[in-house]
């Protein structure tokens, strides 16, 4: 009897080792996780960023649980400060070699996304590129795919919007980096093709601005209005100097992208915002039930907290690599995924978006918008859009 129960547990055992040997060899690891090395700036000047990213991933997780196609996904969260591209890069190299990680994510400005391609390329690893804005980004690696926008898509409508409501005369002032500079080149070109005149353009540096002579050389330059575009964290300080210096009282617009009035500063903000329209692609106070519900679920998450558009840019990258991975049963090999990702299609809560395959880059409808004062706090209301826009590129 003994001889009997003996082989019959070794035909078992024997049965089992062969299923697990075949289920190996036909790519299911459901025992094995697919690991995204998040990078952003959860301190430093620009840790507002990361801290948006961070609770978007986190909420995205709990909303939709951590396994997809029978992985487990499993977040390693990096700080890089937000300001070297030196330390993105060596972190990314870390994620890499020793945390084996099978995608990046993050990138909260362009020079750290420039910094971290070459390893994506190296490495045959998909970078989603969640907030970092310049147009040549994708370009820089065949395995990035970006889910936040372009400085140069958000900006063109901004200057087609001016140069038919009676705005003539306009300085540009961006800050001297890529984005801010695709937003100078794209708002000089749309707005002087539809009959209007650039006074001057101005570029403030990126570390450690000082506003207050640029804004004096607008207020004398006396133009219709000035376009801002500064990085998400630095609108507060641009606009109560642009209050205090008495260009809003001389009678100068103030227009900008959605990045100076990001929707996680603008309680810090205050009534300095009221009556300034941007251009963007999200605002917490977008009307559409999705939005709604994104909003009150991130509140509740966050302390109250209100999600911004780098929230979004996280978000969606996450539903992205959901979505991808859903195509290929779980397959993460670089090539696949960044396949599964082009031409991927979704009811976002900004809005329908998709990702352009022949770009890898995002398109979606660009909202102008006015900050006003709604249900006892200042938001960005929608009243105009462009819809599916792709990034228009800059010559």
């Amino acid at each position: 009897m003994s001889n009997k129960l003996n082989k019959t547990r070794r035909t078992i055992l024997l049965g089992a080792a062969a299923l697990s040997t075949g289920l190996a060899a036909a790519g299911v690891h459901a025992a094995e996780p697919l690991k995204v090395g998040l990078i952003v700036p959860m301190s430093g000047p620009f840790a507002s960023t990361g801290k948006q990213v961070d609770a978007a991933v986190k909420l995205f997780m709990q909303q939709n649980g951590s396994t997809v196609a029978g992985r487990q996904v499993q977040i390693i969260l990096k700080d890089d400060g937000g300001v070297s591209p030196d330390v993105t890069k060596r972190i990314a190299q870390e994620l890499v070699a020793r945390d084996k990680v099978q995608v990046l994510a993050g990138f909260g400005l362009t020079p750290l996304a420039f910094a971290a391609a070459p390893v994506a390329t190296q490495a045959k690893v998909p970078m989603i590129v969640m907030n970092a804005a310049t147009s040549v980004i994708p370009q820089r690696s065949p395995y990035i795919v970006r889910s936040g926008f372009t400085l140069a898509q958000v900006t063109a409508p901004m200057a087609q919007w001016a140069a038919k409501n009676n705005i003539k005369s306009v300085v540009t002032f961006v800050s001297d980096y890529g984005p801010g500079i695709d937003a100078e080149k794209v708002f000089v070109k749309d707005f002087t093709k539809a009959g209007g005149k650039i006074v001057a353009t101005l570029r403030a540096p990126l570390r450690n601005p000082d506003y207050a002579p640029f804004l004096a050389r607008v207020k004398d330059a006396k133009p219709d209005a000035v376009f801002v575009f500064v990085p998400s964290g630095e609108g507060a300080a641009v606009l109560k100097q642009f209050t205090d210096r008495g260009l809003a009282a001389a009678g100068i617009k103030l227009i900008a992208t959605g990045d100076v009035l990001d929707d996680d500063l603008m309680p810090s903000i205050g009534n300095a915002a009221l009556g300034v329209v941007s251009s963007h692609h999200y605002s917490a106070a977008h009307p559409s039930p999705e939005n709604k519900a994104f909003v009150a679920a991130f509140a509740k998450a966050n302390k109250g907290m209100r999600p911004n558009f780098h929230a979004v840019g996280a978000y969606d990258g996450m539903q992205m690599l959901y979505a991808a991975l859903k195509k290929t049963n779980g397959d993460s090999s670089g090539p696949k995924l960044v396949d599964a990702m082009k031409g991927l299609a979704w009811n976002s809560v900004r809005g329908p978006v998709s990702i352009d395959p022949a770009t890898r880059d995002i398109v979606q409808t660009v909202y102008i918008r006015k900050a006003e004062q709604v249900d006892g706090g200042i938001y960005n209301v929608e009243f105009d859009k462009v819809e599916k826009f792709k990034d228009p590129g800059v010559e």
